[in-house]
């Protein structure tokens, strides 16, 4: 997968775990506790793995302009 590809991936997640928190704030109802269970390990793994690309979008404000540029 090439930079831009992930970047795209990363972005997807990050999607995911915000309309998840808006589902929370909204209407206490935890998307990902409600598929994977109450903090199981799965469950866990992808609150971390989400953690982690919300992280690495930091990165993307110094290489938001240029995603038309690359190819």
């Amino acid at each position: 997968m090439n930079k831009k590809g992930f970047d795209y991936f990363v972005l997807i997640l990050v999607i995911i775990g915000a309309i998840n928190w808006g589902l929370i704030g909204f209407f206490k109802f935890d998307l990902v506790a409600f598929l994977f269970g109450q903090l199981t390990w799965i469950s866990r793994i992808i609150y971390a793995i989400i953690g982690l690309c919300g992280l690495y979008t930091i990165s993307l404000f110094g290489r938001i302009g240029s995603f038309g540029n690359n190819k």
